[in-house]
């Protein structure tokens, strides 16, 4: 527990920093009225959903990198860090044509007018900063995989603290600056995320990361193979959430969907430690499969759920009995009283999947560092598009359900997949995979 806890502090802080972003341009945008919060919480998540699948596909760096180093073998992780750079120029090059389909992707769905109009300027500058955040990813898996996560820590702190200095400089306009509202909260976002990344991109080129000489095509294609199931893995889930927002909740009127977004920002403070510490037992089980030692896995495994299932519990203690108080600071002037009462029923529920979230990212990341990303693909992608998608459409949109209806089908969703991953562990599969090639010539 003591060397988890060590990893996985600065990758905390590093998360939570990134927490902080979102939540900032949550309430540094709420008093300019319903519309425009629900606009930069709502395209917030939807830039990430343009962004998960790249983002995905790097974060199988850090498992290259955590067993390179367990076998001893530094210059090799580095060449991980490379592609991991490589990955997020081509991410960035993908990106730019998607900008001008904006308006025709958002006017097919079920937004409000003003929504849709906040939310295309919005994504059309935040966008701009995709290969900056997926270079940030990459090159923090890199880093964490050595043991290093405090690198990482630096730079998304460094972003933080840009984002919430840009945001009061853009949204209202201070200091000559003027006014831009939902477009300055993106701005920000962009700027900050290049920040960060300029930060982590140093530390690399002085540790010798840029030797672009010694890079092995070879290497690049078996990266690729593990990470586009890793990539499609969070892609699957994360367009069906998207899915579950843009059409069953925004289908439930502005006031269910700046509270289902006012909630997600709020679990967000749970999930992204819990995923910190879910990711520094990947580093150590990456290190003692590049060691050979398999067998310390399942302890790994176990110490990291009780850490992540500790902070994840208190959580829900917190959201049963504060639900009013945690919501307060998303009410605008212009919010009617059905924002705070869906809310409270939302984040109360939200409480029950506490423990199956926990468990979900812990044993996904142990499956990753080992290098078993098919499997959770195809479970996270047969549970989001077979069951909880459907289901919660047709509970909401054909049965008449509410926000309950919708909270239920998610609940059932991450307990289901928890289940399924704990079974796969379990089954011990992830003992035969051979992430990293046994190099020509043996190192020190």
């Amino acid at each position: 527990m003591k060397t988890l806890l060590t990893l996985a502090w600065p990758i905390i802080i590093s998360r939570s920093a990134q927490v902080v972003i979102g939540l900032a341009d949550a309430l540094m945008i709420a008093h300019l009225g319903e519309s425009a919060m629900a606009a930069t919480t709502a395209g917030s998540l939807n830039a990430v959903a343009a962004m998960i699948f790249p983002m995905g596909i790097v974060f199988i760096v850090s498992s290259f990198s955590s067993q390179l180093t367990g076998r001893g073998d530094a210059a090799g992780a580095r060449r991980y860090g490379c592609y991991g750079l490589a990955t997020s120029f081509l991410a960035q090059l993908v990106m730019l044509p998607l900008l001008w389909l904006l308006p025709h992707i958002l006017g097919a769905l079920h937004y409000a007018p003003e929504v849709e109009r906040l939310m295309t300027s919005y994504l059309s500058i935040r966008l701009l900063s995709t290969g900056f955040a997926v270079g940030l990813e990459a090159l923090a898996g890199y880093f964490g995989g050595l043991g290093d996560t405090a690198i990482g820590m630096r730079a998304n702190m460094a972003a933080m603290v840009l984002n919430i200095l840009f945001n009061w400089l853009t949204i209202d306009g201070r200091l000559g600056l003027p006014a831009m509202g939902v477009r300055g909260a993106a701005l920000s976002s962009a700027l900050a995320t290049f920040g960060g990344f300029c930060v982590i991109l140093t530390a690399f080129a002085r540790s010798g990361g840029l030797a672009w000489s010694g890079l092995r095509w070879g290497e690049f294609k078996r990266m690729l193979g593990f990470g586009l199931p890793l990539g499609l893995n969070w892609s699957f889930e994360f367009y069906a959430f998207i899915a579950f927002v843009n059409i069953v909740v925004a289908g439930l009127g502005t006031s269910s969907l700046a509270a289902m977004m006012a909630v997600i920002q709020i679990n967000s403070v749970a999930f992204m430690p819990a995923f910190g510490l879910a990711s520094a037992g990947s580093i150590l089980v990456g290190q003692r499969i590049g060691a050979g030692n398999k067998d310390a896995v399942p302890g790994i495994v176990k110490t990291t759920f009780t850490a992540a299932g500790g902070w994840m519990g208190l959580a829900a203690l917190v959201y049963l009995a504060f639900p009013s108080l945690l919501l307060r600071p998303f009410v605008s002037p212009d919010t009617d009283g059905s924002f705070l009462r869906v809310g409270v029923g939302m984040l109360m529920m939200s409480a029950l999947w506490q423990a199956f979230d926990a468990g979900g990212m812990t044993l996904t990341e142990a499956l990753r560092a080992a290098g078993d990303t098919a499997f959770p693909m195809w479970a996270r992608a047969g549970l989001a598009w077979g069951f909880f998608l459907p289901g919660s459409w047709i509970g909401v949109r054909w049965l008449g359900g509410d926000e309950t209806t919708a909270m239920a089908f998610l609940l059932a969703y991450l307990g289901l997949l928890a289940i399924a991953l704990f079974i796969r562990f379990r089954s011990g599969a992830w003992r035969k995979i051979e992430l990293v090639e046994e190099p020509l010539v043996p190192t020190a």
